[in-house]
């Protein structure tokens, strides 16, 4: 993915810098996009005509577009020349911005929302390149800290300022608030790269099947995974349609792998064990990361009664052991076996879904704080080294491809982890209403003496037996719901930290990379 240039010198230069900290505002602006319009959904929709289905693209057509650029990246880079492609997708994710803040119709924008993920799924992968390509050895954990950083703090922030901007200002700024760091971004971007020749031959004697194979594949898996729970899955024939164009996709994919001189994506490499772990685990932690990201939300919004704001600055805890890791991280990088850190991050993310397994209707934000803060220290202490260990178990010719699977695995694992979780709520959640409906039942004495004492303290209020009654029954109804809940979210947690446990194991395959191995990833 990177241009051919001389090795980095034992020292960066201030433009080496200036075009790292370009990269790393483009992948700012790019993770922020994923999450700032959940806050703002239920305004947009009403303003653009949509329904609650209908508004779900709005995200889901981010992420697909996003997914199919980052293997795509590499290739593009080669063809057009680092800062030429920078440039460009900078520029579009700007027009896309300003079209999605423009909307006025929900086809408007999928379209903007399209473009936003396209363009800004290249500025992740390409930054870290950036950070591979222009930092010398000693000072790339450095760089590899900071885009990390950037890489979590993105998702975070996004919900409580899409949440803000709405409440002070309008929905529109959720996009309008890009033009500001977009015209930083192209100044950094102009000072910071060398001028680049356009490729035209790599263009065209591309891996075509494969692009359009994969392409195909990941768009109609990614819409699968995404609205297969809202669609009852296989019940849909949009969901069945979609997963035989997701099977020709990759048939696709599979013949350009074997009739291409350079196919677009180098699946070879999952044959190298070393590689294939650092695979499994990223695909893991990325469904396990994006599962938390949708529960913790979700419990807090349908128990404590939490908005969007509040929700996101109870997550915002996770991103202060980033912070605070600042000054030892890249140390700890450099020296310590990637083999001890991850296994280390797992186990602080596994113990802190089983903190977090241990909540009740009476838990609020402060109940979730070690929770977080284990989960912000193992994601960064899991992340950095399955960042380095992945480039360091390929040869460096390989080290592109080998960035676009990582990055796609760890996307692909959070899509995954969020449809096989929503599947599991719904029928844990099913399971539990009926069983406590069962053990409440007209003939439980406790139950019986929970009505009579409730419906007396609203006859108190009114004088109205016959609706004192109703309200109690009533209440009940809504405790029964909110235990299941309860016990749903709890077990969702015990079953992520299983599954973060069973990875352990693979960490002992993992490779340290050589000094000098350049880092990608996302």
């Amino acid at each position: 993915m990177a241009d051919a240039s001389a090795a980095p010198a034992a020292k960066a230069s201030s433009g080496d810098w200036i075009a790292v900290g370009a990269g790393a505002l483009g992948a700012l602006m790019a993770t922020l996009d994923i999450s700032i319009t959940n806050a703002a959904l239920p305004q947009i929709q009403g303003q653009i005509g949509a329904t609650g289905t209908e508004g779900t693209w709005i995200s889901t057509a981010y992420l697909m577009s996003e997914i199919v650029m980052i293997p795509l990246a590499a290739w593009l880079t080669r063809v057009f020349g680092l800062r030429n492609f920078l440039l460009g997708n900078a520029v579009l994710f700007t027009l896309f911005s300003v079209m999605c803040g423009l909307s006025q119709s929900l086809p408007q924008m999928i379209i903007g929302r399209l473009g936003q993920g396209f363009t800004g799924g290249a500025m992740i992968p390409t930054a870290q390149v950036l950070v591979a390509t222009r930092l010398p050895p000693r000072q790339m954990p450095v760089g590899m800290t900071l885009f990390g950083l950037i890489v979590l703090i993105g998702p975070l922030l996004g919900p409580v300022l899409g949440g803000w901007l709405t409440e002070n200002l309008d929905w529109r700024w959720c996009f309008f608030v890009n033009l500001g760091p977009c015209a930083v971004l192209l100044m950094l971007l102009n000072l910071g790269l060398p001028k680049a020749r356009v490729h035209w031959p790599a263009f065209l004697k591309a891996d075509w099947l494969g692009i359009v194979g994969l392409t195909l594949s990941l768009s109609a898996l990614t819409v699968v995974l995404e609205e297969g729970h809202r669609e009852r899955w296989f019940e849909s024939v949009l969901i069945i349609e979609l997963s035989l164009l997701t099977v020709v996709g990759v048939i696709m994919l599979l013949i350009g792998q074997r009739l291409a001189k350079q196919p677009i994506v180098c699946l070879r490499l999952m044959l190298n064990p070393a590689f294939a772990s650092v695979i499994v685990i990223v695909f893991v932690i990325g469904g396990g990361l994006y599962g938390v990201a949708y529960l913790l939300p979700q419990f807090l919004a349908q128990v404590p009664g939490y908005n969007a704001q509040q929700s996101g600055a109870v997550m915002l805890m996770s991103g202060l052991p980033a912070f605070l890791m600042i000054p030892i991280l890249p140390r700890l990088v450099g020296r310590v076996d990637a083999r001890l850190l991850v296994v280390t991050g797992l186990g602080c993310l596994a113990i802190s879904c089983v903190f977090a397994s241990s909540l009740t209707a009476a838990s609020v934000g402060h109940d979730f704080t070690r929770s977080q803060l284990l989960l912000g220290l193992g994601q960064i202490m899991a992340m950095m080294p399955l960042n380095r260990a992945s480039m360091g178990s390929v040869e460096r010719e390989l080290v592109a491809d080998a960035a676009g699977l990582y990055n796609m695995a760890r996307n692909l694992g959070g899509s995954v982890g969020l449809a096989l979780m929503g599947t599991f709520i719904e029928q844990r959640n099913a399971l539990h209403d009926e069983r406590l409906r069962e053990a409440v039942t007209a003939n439980s004495e406790l139950g019986q003496s929970w009505v009579a004492d409730t419906a007396q303290g609203f006859f108190a209020q009114h004088g109205d037996a016959a609706h004192a009654g109703l309200q109690a029954l009533a209440q009940l109804t809504n405790q029964i719901a909110r235990q299941s809940l309860v016990m749903t979210y709890s077990e969702t947690f015990h079953v992520l930290s299983v599954l973060l446990l069973l990875c352990i194991p693979l960490a002992l395959l993992l490779k340290m990379p050589t000094t000098g191995t350049p880092t990608a990833g996302h």
